[in-house]
Formats: C-alpha cells, sequence, structure tokens
C-alpha cells in the first residue's frame, strides 16, 4: 500500500499570552484522507489550536507546515489548500446566500462555478433561502451556509471547529456522512467536537488537548 502523503505537520505547538501558557508543546501529524478530532475541557485550548493551524493566530513557539510549507496566511497556496470554518463567520451584509457562495468559487478560480454553487445549497438545504441576506436566517441557517463556504473552495486541508453547532440531529447526521466522503477523497480533516457521535461518524483519530503527549 502507498504511503498517504502528510498534509498537516505540527511540532512543538507552543501558545501563551503573557505569563499564561494556553498550548503547551502539542505535536500532531495527519495524512490526506485522515480525520482527527481535538477533544477536552472547555479552555483546554482546542479553538487556539485550530485558529494557529489557519494562521489566524501566530504560534510562541514551534512549527506549522501544511504540504511542506510553513504555514502562512497570507500564502495563495495555503488559501487554496487549507478550508476553514472556526467562527462564526461576518458575512457581507448586502450579499445574499448565494452571491457569498458564488463569490467565493469564483474567487477561487473553480471551473463551472455555477454546478458547484447550487449542488451544494442543495445539500446544505438552503435554496429556499438562496436570496436571502444572511442577516434574515435562522442560527442553524447560518451555520449551515458557514459550512458551505467550506464546501465550495478548493481544499486539501479542512479545519472544523464544533462544527455541530447549532445543527440539529438531522444536520448533525448529514454532517457526519458529508465528512467521511470528503475522508474517502483524501481530505484530512481536523475538527474540535463535543458530538461523540459526529466523531465516530467520521471516524476520527482522537486527540485530547491537554493530556501528556
Amino acid at each position: 500500500m502507498a504511503k498517504r502523503k502528510t498534509v498537516l505537520k505540527v511540532s512543538h505547538l507552543t501558545k501563551s499570552y503573557g505569563d499564561v501558557v494556553i498550548v503547551d508543546n502539542f505535536n500532531l501529524t495527519v495524512s490526506e484522507g485522515e480525520a482527527v478530532a481535538l477533544t477536552g475541557r472547555n479552555g483546554a485550548g482546542k479553538s487556539t489550536i485550530l485558529r494557529c493551524l489557519v494562521g489566524a493566530d501566530r504560534p510562541t513557539e514551534g512549527t506549522i507546515e501544511v504540504l511542506g510549507q510553513k504555514m502562512s496566511e497570507t500564502n495563495p497556496e495555503m488559501r487554496r489548500a487549507v478550508a476553514t470554518v472556526i467562527d462564526d463567520l461576518d458575512f457581507f451584509p448586502d450579499l445574499s446566500v448565494v452571491e457569498h457562495l458564488d463569490l467565493l468559487a469564483r474567487a477561487h478560480g473553480l471551473d463551472d462555478a455555477d454546478a458547484l454553487v447550487d449542488e451544494v445549497l442543495e445539500e446544505v438545504q438552503l435554496v429556499p433561502q438562496s436570496g436571502q441576506l444572511p442577516g434574515t436566517l435562522s442560527s442553524g441557517q447560518r451555520r449551515r451556509l458557514a459550512l458551505a463556504t467550506g464546501f465550495v473552495r478548493p481544499r486539501k486541508l479542512l479545519i472544523l471547529d464544533e462544527p455541530e453547532q447549532r445543527l440539529d440531529v438531522e444536520g448533525v447526521q448529514w454532517l457526519g456522512e458529508r465528512l467521511r466522503q470528503e475522508r474517502a477523497h483524501g481530505l484530512a480533516i481536523v475538527m474540535a467536537s463535543h458530538e461523540p457521535s459526529l466523531v465516530e461518524a467520521v471516524g476520527c483519530r482522537i486527540v485530547r488537548v491537554g493530556a501528556p503527549q
């Protein structure tokens, strides 16, 4: 069997704010087609790790490599390799649901962007709301739109922070199946989650943040 390519390598990641150490000497390697779930108590540093992985926060110490290159949020290759949903997105107030997704797909130069956006809209069950502004959506619909932004762009690595938030039971089941399919196509996934059924459905390797490594 061919060895799977390493997509993400985190070495000795430490993040401090003043004298307060949030993440201490965290290490992680994720290969293509592999999913990892970060678990642990609230405040253990899961979200901080994810923000460092996508370049939103800078580590105090340690290195982060994606496909063999040092992580840089401004690197165009990184933007094409890493898709993320780690915060409630600040959507453009004057763009409709479909306009948001169309803008993302076209910005990344995807072929047949219109067909992809239509497909993802149907999958996240937002076709009836496609012409609405994000501010008019329910919290669950906004979460589905945020997840949709990760599926209409190129990606080798998908990073998610508690993606099950505000999804109903059906939505969590859909997400588990979708992420499992993404894995089957070689996508690497790192997510923080408090939903055991989602972690199990995706087939994640569990890494407990805050535990000795």
